[in-house]
């Protein structure tokens, strides 16, 4: 298999940029000197947001980023940089009543603002333990994985199926933690082998053959009721082009690990997520579609660009020839108008319906998406 210049090019474009651009800077002045968190943002001049709080799944997100860095060999540091960002969470986050887990939310002076135990948040506890331990070896993180999982089946499962929005009350159910789940379920499977974290994300895909697909139209449904019945469009019900190009990449990871096929939702979701959920001018991704693919947003973050290019290096594995093309230009579109061009290895987090940049800060949670976009691209073009 032939592989397209255009992407050989593109993804080198965006290691370079990683490895010399955003890792530099998130791993120095994204870094709070005193205690070792992440900062939660960059303002627009690049310094530190120093008034923002700290959500505790950012520090997680960002243990990912730097332990991936690491693997990868485009961060010598990884490793003190990460055991100062564990230590913070020890210190700061965990509550004394669970043996594992962290508050949702601190204060940017490391207090508990909010103590709740929430599943979006254990999803990103469970995948940074992951790439801690496959990065590192790290024992310590290993033991942190199984005493999640122990908390989570304790304090989160919920009958008829799957995982509540966390251990407070909530008027609706989500797919999306659910998502997060399946993702941090199959990086721990690649980390350890062991087959219960290849169960657990068997579940998952489970609910999303049962629940999350609506197969007439071909879309991931966001919110139900606690009964697993999915609210109306009426109700709030929205779909996001984003989340259907994360799932793409998520299944063909699982069909890997199981044989499982999963051609038919792949396709289905690719073809409309491209057909309804892109700018046609510009190519740029939609925030929020309809049910029937009408544009309910025409906002558009950062992340959905980075989930449009892993679903499609995904798509390309799978045989599409013409997703190579795609995923070279979704990189290009980063570069075009999402990433800084004011400071070196950040990033504009959202546009408006024009096109313009709607907020003057960078959140730490975006390198994440980016990241994983770019090991993608990176390990795609070896491969081939």
């Amino acid at each position: 298999m032939t592989i397209s210049n255009r992407l050989v090019d593109a993804s080198k474009k965006l290691e370079l940029w990683m490895q010399q651009q955003a890792l530099p800077l998130w791993s120095t002045r994204g870094i709070n000197p005193n205690n070792g968190s992440v900062f939660e943002r960059l303002l627009a001049d690049g310094q530190p947001d120093l008034s923002a709080n700290n959500r505790t799944r950012v520090q997680a997100r960002q243990i990912y980023v730097f332990s991936v860095a690491a693997q990868q060999g485009w961060l010598e540091q990884g490793l003190p940089v990460i055991a100062d960002i564990v230590n913070y969470l020890d210190n700061s986050a965990r509550l004394e009543q669970h043996q594992a887990g962290y508050a949702h939310l601190l204060s940017n002076k490391g207090k508990i603002l909010d103590d709740k135990l929430d599943a979006y948040d254990f999803a990103f506890f469970i995948l940074a333990c992951a790439y801690r331990y496959q990065a590192f070896g790290d024992l310590h993180a290993l033991h942190q994985l199984n005493q999640l999982l122990a908390l989570v089946d304790v304090e989160f499962k919920k009958d008829p199926g799957g995982w509540m929005e966390g251990n407070y009350a909530s008027d609706k159910r989500r797919q999306n933690p659910h998502m997060h789940l399946f993702e941090a379920f199959i990086a721990c499977y690649k980390a350890t082998g062991e087959g219960k974290w290849l169960a657990r994300a068997g579940e998952i895909f489970t609910l999303f053959e049962t629940v999350f697909y609506d197969g007439k139209n071909q879309v991931i449904l966001e919110y139900f009721h606690h009964n697993w019945q999915p609210f109306s469009q009426a109700q709030g019900q929205v779909v996001e082009p984003g989340h259907m190009f994360e799932w793409i990449w998520l299944l063909r990871e699982y069909h890997a690990l199981t044989g499982t096929p999963v051609s038919q939702y792949c396709d289905a979701l690719y073809q409309k997520a491209l057909s309804f959920g892109r700018e046609p001018d510009s190519g740029l991704i939609f925030d929020e579609i309809g049910q029937h693919g009408e544009t309910l947003s025409a906002t558009k973050r950062c992340w959905p660009v980075t989930e449009c290019i892993k679903a499609s290096l995904a798509q390309a594995k799978a045989g599409d020839k013409q997703a190579e093309i795609l995923a070279a230009e979704a990189i290009e579109l980063l570069f075009e108008f999402y990433l800084s061009k004011n400071v070196t290895g950040s990033y504009i987090d959202q546009l408006d319906a024009n096109n313009r940049p709607m907020a003057e800060h960078a959140p730490a949670s975006t390198l994440y998406h980016i990241m994983c976009a770019t090991v993608e691209a990176v390990n795609y073009c070896r491969q081939h």
